[in-house]
């Protein structure tokens, strides 16, 4: 599903959502970055990011304290 991955695991914030901004910067448009963090302040601090930068975020899934994001600069975001 993604095309690159970036965990996050042990950083807390501000990490996740700065490393989350500038690996989105360096992406192309149809790129898919799959975010792993186990901050739990990420569960809303990348989706705020994603909100004003104008980028789809989809909180993928969470298990044992790890939460996924799948973010696209593309307005929407398909799963496979």
């Amino acid at each position: 599903m993604a095309s690159l991955r970036l965990d996050l695991t042990g950083h807390l914030c501000p990490i996740p959502v700065h490393e989350t901004r500038r690996a989105m910067g360096l992406c192309s448009d149809d790129d898919v970055l799959e975010v792993i963090s186990d901050d739990p302040e990420s569960l809303h601090d990348i989706p705020a990011l994603c909100e004003r930068k104008g980028y789809h975020c989809q909180v993928h899934g969470e298990s044992e304290g790890i939460f996924t994001f799948i973010v696209s600069k593309l307005k929407t975001c398909v799963d496979s």
